[in-house]
């Protein structure tokens, strides 16, 4: 008898309902008969994906593929492979873990900013000479002294005042590679990838010595693990510590720069010595700092009759990021008299003392914090720097 309008009414009717198991076996048992051995296969195994242990649909399979009749048990890995252009697999795999830098790809630069490009900060810059820029040198004198091609700094203060740049000026006085991680560079949603992936970045910057790792908003990666309720966080600070300490790796020529606007947030074990012992301050800038900020920001914008020297002092503790945002609302005011008059007008004094008039410095809040810190939470003297400041800025 021929079935083959039995097996088309058979598959028009197991498109319609395809959930229909005793529906899918029938066809895939009439198939088998029929010589379609290839088509009965891809119903037996939608069966067993539905029913791993369905007798019925092992037999079908069995003899779909000529083979002996298997245990109960099934390879599925071995079935989905042979059977991934039939039917999808049951499950996704996890992909293949990265491997160091052979197979990853890191973005290692060559910074062409120095510290001639930091406008002021002259004590910033003195304490990086001592720590980083002199050993690297004078080989002969850090010889000498046994001072290590190895360090770690932790710089601090309120937001937009320059530590991403400053970071970039030290690797480009050094002529060092450079490496910027940030904490979407490490974290990742399976088991064991975050802590892997923290290796392979600081091994990568060991293979590409003398570099600087900058690690920004270090209090993301290395929150104190006492205040933290996540267990693979807490491994992620353990492997930070690891690779600070170059338990896996020389870590000569790596200097790690790191960046904070909440250093009291920060680990303890992340700041012992060998690893980021050295704290350091940067503080918004000064008024030849200010007025320099000012003036790049300005470059390229036609300009008439500023007094940069008076938007300076009307600035104090403004941070470089609020004085590109005056900039750029001195901006909009005269474009904006230019669109409503029909007649371009340069950016002038007036358009400048409005936006300062605007904006406000929004270093404040973070000061407000830090003030609560260096007044009851400064046992250590960790924060004498910032508490001279404090009371330097409270008494003008």
């Amino acid at each position: 008898m021929n079935d083959s309008p039995l097996i088309d009414s058979l598959l028009a009717a197991v498109d319609a309902r395809p959930d229909d198991l005793p529906l899918r076996l029938h066809l895939a048992e009439l198939l088998v008969g029929a010589g379609r051995g290839a088509e009965a296969i891809g119903h037996a195994a939608q069966v067993l994906a539905r029913e791993p242990g369905n007798e019925t649909a092992q037999k079908l399979m069995t003899s779909a593929l000529g083979k002996p009749v298997p245990a109960p048990s099934v390879d599925w890995a071995a079935m989905e492979q042979e059977m991934g252009d039939v039917v999808p697999p049951r499950f996704s795999h996890e992909p293949e873990p990265v491997r160091g830098h052979d197979d990853r790809t890191f973005d290692i630069e060559t910074s062409t900013v120095t510290l001639a490009d930091v406008g002021g900060m002259q004590e910033v810059k003195k304490r990086l000479e001592v720590s980083f820029l002199g050993p690297l040198k004078n080989p002969k004198l850090r010889t000498l002294f046994g001072k290590s091609l190895r360090g770690g700094l932790l710089l601090y203060g309120p937001p937009g005042c320059g530590k991403t740049f400053l970071a970039r000026a030290v690797a480009g006085e050094m002529g060092a590679a450079f490496i910027s991680l940030s904490i979407t560079d490490v974290l990742n949603m399976w088991v064991g990838s975050s802590e892997r992936n923290l290796h392979d970045l600081f091994d990568s910057a060991r293979g590409h010595a003398p570099c600087v790792l900058f690690l920004d908003e270090i209090d993301a990666l290395g929150h104190k693990r006492s205040q933290l309720n996540s267990s693979s966080m807490r491994t992620v600070v353990n492997q930070l510590l690891t690779e600070l300490d170059g338990v896996d790796g020389n870590n000569d020529g790596v200097f790690v720069l790191a960046a904070t606007n909440a250093p009291w947030d920060i680990d303890s074990a992340l700041r012992r010595p060998g690893r980021l012992d050295r704290t350091l301050l940067v503080l918004p800038p000064d008024k030849a700092a200010r007025a320099a900020i000012l003036q790049y920001h300005l470059r390229d914008r036609p300009v008439a009759g500023i007094d940069l020297g008076r938007v300076a002092d009307l600035t104090e503790h403004y941070s470089g990021a609020d004085l590109a945002h005056i900039c750029e609302t001195a901006a909009e005011f005269a474009m904006r008299d230019s669109i409503a008059t029909g007649e371009i007008r340069m950016i002038n004094q007036d358009d400048m003392l409005a936006a300062v008039r605007e904006i406000r410095p929004s270093t404040d809040g973070w000061f407000a914090t830090a003030r609560n810190v260096a007044m009851f939470a400064n046992e250590s003297g960790e924060y004498d720097e910032l508490a001279a400041y404090l009371k330097k800025r409270k008494s003008r």
